[in-house]
């Protein structure tokens, strides 16, 4: 596995690859790498080209009094885990390479309505900071697919929307959540929780689990759906921030003529906020 920090050397093994007639899938992610990103590495490895995996914890997409300073950082796991799984090139940039301005004179990238929604009404900052961010980190490794996990919904919707926008010559792939044996979805800020807020965590997925049931039966009352799952998630102990049954394709509220939903959620475990959703779809 080759390792690069720099514009210029990720440039250099991409178009090398590029001679070679290989295509290039692109991985990015913030590292503290679990199952669920090694899911994402193996997708890429299908494809037969070269995959590269960038590991950077973007602040843009921080708030004020979240997590930045204490989001796990495990490099040294995190490169044995890229090398079990054969990546062939690591990016590690720093700031300075990110946004070698600063992030208050960086030009910023914005999804509008589509950013604005559930995660976006809690987090206003956070899609400007994703895209933001991904839109860089496309224009610096030009692959020809990038992989992200469908776990982050609403992220991977807003990353394909604004590649259309854009017309930006990729393609945007999702891969399926990867769970715990008891529903709950793997995510960095998981390393967060006590023994205690473990056990209960998963109550998040189940919860959306019985809203999108409801959907399979045939229920279509969209309100009533969303006000069960929250008071759901709520007596399991957690305080829930969202629940939303939207349209797959935009994350608009669906008609009673939509047949693919996906039910989206947020809900806090103490202080650790967690994500999840769940995909319906009906055949017709």
């Amino acid at each position: 596995m080759v390792i690069v920090e720099d514009i210029e050397g990720v440039r250099a093994e991409v178009s090398s690859r590029r001679r070679q007639g290989k295509l290039i899938i692109f991985v990015p992610t913030m590292g503290n790498l679990h199952q669920g990103h090694v899911a994402l590495i193996r997708h890429a490895k299908h494809y037969g080209g070269t995959v590269l995996v960038s590991l950077y914890v973007n602040p843009l997409q921080f708030g004020v009094n979240e997590d930045f300073s204490t989001y796990p950082r495990t490099l040294e796991t995190d490169k044995a885990v890229l090398m079990e799984e054969k990546a062939d090139i690591l990016f590690l940039p720093d700031d300075q390479t990110m946004y070698p301005r600063g992030i208050e004179d960086q030009t910023k990238v914005e999804v509008p309505r589509l950013g604005g929604v559930l995660e976006g009404v809690t987090r206003p900052h956070f899609f400007r900071g994703v895209t933001t961010v991904v839109n860089r980190l496309f224009n610096i490794v030009q692959a020809d697919i990038a992989v992200f996990g469908k776990k982050d919904y609403q992220q991977w919707i807003v990353i394909k929307r604004m590649v259309n926008d854009l017309a930006m010559p990729i393609e945007i792939v999702g891969v399926d959540t990867v769970r715990e044996q008891d529903g709950l979805a793997l995510s960095s800020r998981n390393n967060y929780l006590t023994p205690e807020q473990r056990r209960k965590a998963p109550m998040l997925y189940r919860g959306l689990l019985r809203a999108a049931e409801k959907l399979r039966s045939g229920e279509r009352a969209y309100e009533r759906i969303e006000q069960a799952a929250f008071e759901d998630i709520q007596s399991g102990g957690l305080r829930p921030d969202y629940i939303g049954v939207r349209r797959q394709q935009d994350l608009m509220v669906p008609d009673e003529a939509d047949t693919a939903w996906v039910v989206l959620g947020a809900a806090y475990v103490g202080k650790t906020r967690l994500i999840d959703n769940i995909e319906v779809e009906i055949k017709v």
